[in-house]
């Protein structure tokens, strides 16, 4: 099997790939960087693509023409994202918001619909976007406040995006999931203060939410495209019960 990932050296990219090619599947992993994430830090065998910033648009191009004659993708996990935090009184920030919008939501539209149009995905494929349970608007309540407006809605977007994939791609085949992984304990959490939120919060490692990702791909199929979930349930959203009642299963379908 071969798996894509965008967004391979960090966090939950970063584990994934090292899984799934730990396991013996043909992986392919992009970088921004124009070299190879250092030998020890990644198993053999995984093939870099390198110069993919989803900030910019030639990135895609970048990504289709490494791609040239490979075999079609089987599983395409678009990881990479940014979170720049803000707040009302200090104000939003164009640039971040702009970085968080195209990171989270316009590149994955743009890599999915070349991919498709290069035949590197075809019918039996599966696209998984991650997004978070940040980006419903349902799980928002007043108990968080408002705040890290780019954030929460560049994943509210992604969300109608994949919907709006997973139609144009059913007479296809292709099954598109979105999908949040967990409460991580990454650099991009710690990176916006989350940390202090990580015991109480349920926080992951990053290799503990690829496993239960890799679990939820390897079962996916048409039945579940379009939809919406939290393959690990409810236990690190902090508004699950008090939006959504008691005794809520594993994987949890999240409201848009």
């Amino acid at each position: 099997m071969s798996v894509l990932i965008v967004g391979a050296t960090r966090g939950l990219g970063a584990s994934l790939t090292k899984q799934y090619a730990q396991s013996g599947h043909v992986v392919y992993g992009t970088t921004r960087s124009t070299e190879s994430p250092a030998a020890a830090d990644f198993p053999d065998g995984v093939r870099w693509v390198h110069s993919v910033d989803l900030t910019e648009e030639k990135a895609v191009d970048t990504l289709a023409r490494s791609l040239k004659g490979a075999e079609p993708i089987d599983t395409l996990i678009i990881s990479a994202g940014y979170f720049g935090s803000e707040n009302f009184d200090d104000g939003p920030k164009w640039d971040e918001e702009v970085r968080m919008y195209k990171t989270s939501s316009v590149a994955p539209v743009f890599i999915v619909h070349r991919l498709v149009h290069a035949g590197l995905l075809k019918g039996g494929s599966k696209v998984v976007l991650i997004s978070s349970e940040a980006g419903s608007i349902t799980l928002r309540h007043e108990s968080e406040g408002g705040g890290n407006y780019a954030h929460h809605a560049s994943k509210a977007a992604l969300n109608m995006a994949g919907k709006l994939l997973s139609l144009d791609l059913q007479d296809r085949g292709i099954v598109v999931s979105i999908v949040h992984p967990g409460f991580m304990r990454t650099e991009m959490t710690k990176g916006v203060g989350f940390d202090k939120f990580w015991d109480s919060g349920g926080a992951v490692t990053p290799d503990e939410a690829a496993r239960s990702l890799i679990e939820w791909a390897e079962k996916l199929d048409m039945s579940k495209t379009g939809e919406y979930w939290a393959p690990r349930g409810p236990r690190d959203i902090g508004t699950a019960k008090v939006v959504l009642g008691e005794n809520l299963p594993t994987p949890l379908h999240l409201p848009w």
